[in-house]
C-alpha cells in the first residue's frame, strides 16, 4: 500500500517593490526629459551639451547606476524565496509521480490478510510484488510466490460489465491508492503449463513430472504436503498454486470442480512476491526454494525464463 499526501498550498507573497524603484531611477537618469520642459529657452542647448559632455555623462551614469543597483537588490531579495517555493513544489510533484509510477508498473506493496502462507508469510506482513518479474516474455517458475487476481479461477467472473466506478477503483488499486480488495491472493507456484502434478494424499510428497518435491523448508510445521489426492496436468498458460500452510489454505485443490479447474491464468499474475518489508524484524527476501531445482528439464515451461 502507499500513502499520498498532497503538497500544501504555497503562501502568497507581497508584490515586488522594484517597480517604484525603477520609476525613480528613470526620472533621475532622464536629464534630457527634464530639460525638455524648457525646450524653447536658451538654456536648452546648454543642458543638452552638458548631457553629452563627459562630466554630465559621468554624473548621470553614477547616479543612475546607484539607483538601479538598489532596485536590482530588491528584486534579488524577493526572487530566491519564490524560487525555493517553486523548487520545493516541483520536487514533491516529481517524488509523488515517481512513487505512483513505481506502484503501477514496478513494485507494488500488499498486506497479507490470512495465515494460508505461514510460516513464509504471516497475517499482517507487508510484502512487495515485483511486477516486471515476468515481463518481456518471462513466465512464473515452480517455487515462486506470486500475487494474482483470483477472478476467473478462485472466484467467478462477474457477468455484469464493469462500470465507471469499477474502472476508477481498479485504476486506484493499480496505483496503490486503494486497497487491493478480496479478489487478490498470494500462493506458491507448484506446477506450470505442461506439468503433471500428483499427490496420493496424507503422508506422501507431491510430485511434479514424476519427481517428488521435498517441501520441508517452507511448509508450515506439522502439515502434510496434501491431505487431498489429485492427479492433474496444468494447461498451457496456467498455473497450479498452493499455500504453504496446507491445512489452512484454500488453493487450487479446492477448485478442482470449478469451471477453471483451480488453474490460475498467467495473465492474472500481478507480480512475484520478492520481499517481506514489514514488520522490520521479518525483513527478508522470498527466494525460490532449492527443492524445485530437481524438476529442471522435466517438461512444461519450467525451464524458460
Amino acid at each position: 500500500m502507499s500513502t499520498h499526501e498532497p503538497p500544501a498550498d504555497r503562501d502568497g507573497s507581497p508584490a515586488p517593490t522594484g517597480a517604484d524603484s525603477l520609476s525613480r531611477s528613470a526620472v533621475v537618469s532622464g536629464g534630457g526629459v527634464v530639460g525638455a520642459e524648457r525646450a524653447d529657452g536658451p538654456e536648452h542647448a546648454e543642458v543638452l551639451e552638458q548631457a553629452e559632455g563627459p562630466e554630465r555623462t559621468g554624473g548621470s551614469g553614477g547616479d543612475g547606476s546607484s539607483q538601479s543597483d538598489g532596485s536590482d537588490e530588491s528584486e534579488q531579495d524577493e526572487e530566491p524565496g519564490r524560487s525555493r517555493s517553486r523548487d520545493l513544489l516541483l520536487l514533491v510533484g516529481i517524488c509523488l509521480t515517481a512513487l505512483l509510477l513505481a506502484n503501477a508498473f514496478v513494485a507494488r506493496p500488499f498486506s497479507v490478510p490470512s495465515g494460508s502462507m505461514e510460516e513464509t508469510l504471516r497475517p499482517g506482513d507487508r510484502l512487495v510484488a515485483y511486477q516486471l518479474a515476468y515481463a518481456f516474455g518471462g513466465h512464473p517458475q515452480r517455487g515462486d510466490v506470486v500475487v494474482f487476481d483470483g477472478r476467473g479461477s478462485f472466484l467467478r467472473e462477474s457477468a455484469k460489465p464493469p462500470g465507471f466506478w469499477d474502472g476508477l477503483r481498479s485504476f486506484a488499486q493499480d496505483l496503490g491508492l486503494a486497497p487491493a480488495g478480496d479478489t487478490v491472493y498470494v500462493k506458491r507456484v507448484i506446477g506450470v503449463g505442461g506439468d503433471r502434478v500428483t499427490s496420493t494424499g496424507s503422508g506422501a510428497p507431491i510430485t511434479v513430472n514424476g519427481v517428488p518435491i521435498d517441501e520441508t523448508s517452507y511448509l508450515s510445521p506439522g502439515d502434510d504436503p496434501s491431505s487431498v489426492a489429485f492427479d492433474i496436468v496444468v494447461p498451457a498458460g496456467k498455473l497450479w498454486v498452493m499455500g504453504d500452510h496446507r491445512s489452512a489454505s484454500r488453493d487450487s485443490r479446492d477448485h478442482l470442480g470449478d469451471p477453471g479447474g483451480g488453474f490460475v491464468p498467467e495473465k492474472k499474475v500481478i507480480g512475484r512476491a520478492d520481499w517481506v518489508v514489514y514488520p522490520f524484524s521479518r525483513w527478508t527476501s522470498l527466494d525460490r526454494p532449492a527443492a524445485f531445482a530437481a524438476t529442471a528439464g522435466t517438461g512444461g515451461h519450467g525451464d524458460q525464463g
